[in-house]
């Protein structure tokens, strides 16, 4: 059985190191989540699941196609064949993702770590664990980023240990959603706590505070550099 403390810890440090690799593809893809944010607000709202985390999962199950179901990109309209199998018919997009998030495993209705290490392996849980089972970083959540090379279930149980992830993974969206969206932030950092009435606490790596070297001390210097050329 999965340690998900371990794993937990493992993804928040992978977060704190990550450089994107595909940053020219990750960013228009970024941009076109963001702008549907307020279809996934409204799923947020009748499941506690944060916004982000359902647009991500919607692009890695159908690259975001509103005909796709939440749960594995079978059509909402009929019964589903792919797993989580037997799921719907929906009257909608968003009466299926409801259904994906709530009943479905892992449940993501019911997480309530939505930090940093807590919400990417939710992530991580909501493809499967079959990768944190073999100590390979999930394609999943790390494509596209310096923390996955290869290995891939290329079908339902079959393992190859040459195949690429050509799709984009979670945290590199993430990555860019931040940038785009301030309002993104993970629960373990108090963005909004006054500076007056925040606890002192050791500084930890986030999107306005990155780890050199990391995709975040990119995401900063490329901001701090379009600004000054603007000024």
């Amino acid at each position: 059985m999965t340690d998900l403390a371990a794993l937990k810890a493992a993804n928040e440090k992978r977060w704190a190191q990550a450089r994107l690799t595909r940053s020219s593809q990750f960013n228009p893809v970024a941009a076109r989540l963001v702008a549907a944010k307020a279809r996934y607000k409204a799923v947020e709202a009748k499941t506690g699941v944060p916004w982000f985390f359902i647009a991500v999962c919607h692009e890695r199950e159908s690259s975001q196609n509103w005909g796709g179901s939440l749960a594995q990109g079978d059509h909402w309209n009929r019964v589903s064949t792919h797993v989580p199998a037997g799921r719907g018919p929906f009257s909608s997009w968003e009466e299926a993702a409801v259904d994906a998030l709530v009943n479905c495993a892992p449940r993501a209705a019911l997480n309530k770590d939505w930090s940093a290490g807590g919400t990417l392996t939710m992530l991580e849980q909501y493809n499967g664990l079959g990768y944190a089972a073999r100590g390979t970083p999930s394609p999943y959540v790390w494509a596209g980023t310096d923390q996955y090379r290869s290995g891939k279930y290329v079908r339902d149980g079959v393992f190859d240990p040459d195949a690429v992830d050509q799709q984009l993974g979670c945290a590199g969206l993430l990555f860019l959603m931040m940038a785009k969206d301030p309002s993104i932030t993970f629960d373990a950092v108090p963005h909004t706590v006054p500076a007056a009435a925040a606890p002192t606490i050791p500084a930890k790596p986030s999107i306005t505070n990155p780890a050199p070297g990391s995709i975040g001390a990119f995401i900063a210097s490329t901001f701090n550099a379009i600004f000054n050329r603007k000024a």
